[in-house]
């Protein structure tokens, strides 16, 4: 039986690329999106076309109601869950410290830090063989940027990041024993929408491999930490960042 994967932020970036490319070699797909419908629905519908089956959820992952409600809403449509990509996340607020108020840091930690923890909390207690369950896969989303810092742009969402390595190695080793093995790809610069306008054509060629990176190439290392072929990896944050 194909297995089943929910990935958060799934309608678009490296969410998207990632759930068409699950499908693609055979797992269903649980996406999930927070306010654009149409946007998910296109993926959907593209996986729809080639012949794999996918489901799209709406539901703000800094919502505890929402994330548990999705969770079971993926129990009733595809039974059991192998995978969780927790890819859902925002940037801003952006600039120096100073300038930031506590609503934005408070709004970037809850979907980037907190919905993280739910989403992999949901996962946990349907996947670890202490609860019952066969094992399974989390991956987190990074960024360089936990390494880089941002100053002077975005030091809160690079904070954020930070947070998210943590919680990869420490859980990592947690549930390893429970057949879950949770791990983390580190995007650098990305060619996606979220990218300031401008960013790329700027600084993409000052990077060592003088381009930045793309969504597929990302989605490629997501899922070989989600599938077997990496079945002695737990704990492990994976930089996709071109070198930088």
């Amino acid at each position: 039986m194909a297995k089943t994967v929910l990935i958060t932020g799934g309608s678009r970036g490296l969410g998207a690329a990632t759930a068409l490319l699950a499908a693609g070699q055979g797992w269903n797909v649980a996406i999930n999106y927070q306010s654009n419908r149409a946007r998910a629905d296109a993926v959907v519908d593209a996986i729809h076309k080639s012949g794999g089956k996918a489901i799209a959820y709406q539901a703000d992952v800094a919502d505890e109601a929402a994330v548990v409600a999705m969770f079971a809403a993926v129990d009733r449509d595809f039974g059991t869950l192998e995978g969780l990509v927790n890819s859902a996340g925002i940037i801003g607020p952006h600039g120096r410290i100073d300038q930031v108020d506590a609503a934005g840091l408070a709004r970037l930690f809850a979907i980037n830090i907190t919905g993280t923890f739910i989403c992999s909390r949901e996962a946990i207690r349907r996947m670890s063989t202490k609860h019952g369950g066969k094992g399974g896969a989390i991956v987190n989303l990074s960024s360089a940027a936990s390494r880089l810092g941002g100053p002077g742009e975005s030091v809160p969402y690079a904070a954020s990041k930070g947070a998210i390595d943590s919680l990869t190695f420490g859980l990592g080793q947690e549930v390893a024993g429970e057949g879950i093995r949770v791990n983390a790809v580190s995007p650098g610069m990305i060619d996606t929408e979220i990218q300031p306008p401008g960013r790329i054509a700027k600084n993409g060629p000052n990077l060592p491999m003088k381009r930045a990176g793309t969504a597929e190439e990302v989605a490629a290392a997501i899922f070989y930490l989600l599938s077997d072929e990496a079945s002695y990896v737990a704990g492990a944050v994976l930089g996709v960042s071109g070198g930088r």
